[in-house]
């Protein structure tokens, strides 16, 4: 368990940074290359340019909200489809990542401090897993406690009607894709730190399991995006992959494990709403024939 646990941490941030932009109906397809280039940037400031670590983090988690700002700029500002412009801007995201490096950067410098961030920890649990238990609390609170929370799901069931009613959606919208490019950059530094390297693409295979995630973790608490169902869909699936690889399923039966939770969770999504839309029906004419007979 302790195992599953620590190695949700990351998928889990990945999943979780997909929480916030998905309430307000937007699809971040960057994450990848976001996580990627954030993992990379910080071995390269490690070894290449010998930063210091605090220096090296700090300036990776910039860079981290700098590709969200440039996600805002180009979804909201442009006003590109949010599947479209992601995708593009993930691709410029890989494509630095391959300017910085074609090949894995370790060195000594990725040990000693810098290697403990992901392994220092209490119980058997590691950082890493606290940081992700840590979002999972700030993003439940705020979508549950907050007014942005609250406007930010408003803005994905009617955005026309949220903006309406003066709801400033787009700045919503803007800060969502910052908040998710922040997670990601996180996400990537904490990578860096637990396999003592950066690799370029090493993002890109998280993608798949962080949207089957969050999709999963819809379809609990309330049957919207959420953190804690996110959370625990994360760990369901590290679950799954963990008992393929302990039983010697071949590599690619991960990525079909991962893709066959994603179309269970739309399709028990899309049932779920069917089923509340035809009970919602059904109440409506009993109660037309209620107030016909009396």
């Amino acid at each position: 368990m302790k195992s599953i646990l620590n190695g949700a941490a990351v998928p889990g941030l990945m999943a979780l940074g997909l929480v916030l932009p998905l309430s307000a109906r937007l699809f971040d397809l960057s994450i990848g290359g976001a996580m990627g280039l954030s993992n990379l940037l910080v071995a390269w400031l490690l070894v290449n340019a010998g930063w210091g670590v605090i220096p090296a983090v700090v300036v990776t988690l910039l860079a981290s909200v700098a590709m969200g700002l440039f996600n805002g700029v180009i979804v909201v500002g442009a006003r590109i489809d949010s599947f479209i412009g992601t995708l593009a801007t993930g691709a410029l995201f890989a494509t630095i990542g391959s300017i910085l490096s074609t090949e894995t950067i370790t060195g000594a410098q990725m040990n000693g401090a810098f290697g403990q961030i992901a392994t220092v920890g209490i119980g058997g649990l590691t950082l890493p897993f606290f940081l992700a238990l840590l979002v999972t609390l700030v993003l439940w609170f705020v979508q549950r406690y907050t007014v942005t929370g609250r406007q930010i799901y408003a803005v994905g069931f009617n955005d026309r009607g949220s903006n309406l009613i003066g709801i400033r959606t787009r700045r919503l919208s803007f800060v969502s894709l910052v908040v998710t490019g922040l997670i990601m950059g996180v996400a990537g530094v904490l990578l860096a730190s637990s396999v003592n390297s950066g690799s370029p693409g090493i993002g890109d295979p998280y993608l798949l399991s962080a949207y089957a995630a969050a999709f999963l973790g819809s379809t609990q608490f309330g049957g919207r995006f959420n953190a804690w169902g996110t959370l625990l869909a994360v760990i369901l699936l590290q679950t799954g992959t963990n008992g393929l690889f302990l039983v010697g399923a071949p590599p690619w039966t991960q990525s079909m494990f991962s893709g066959l939770v994603l179309l269970l969770a739309l399709g028990g999504s899309s049932l779920e709403q069917a089923i509340k839309v035809r009970s919602w029906i059904r109440a409506k004419g009993r109660s037309r024939v209620n107030a016909a007979s009396s």
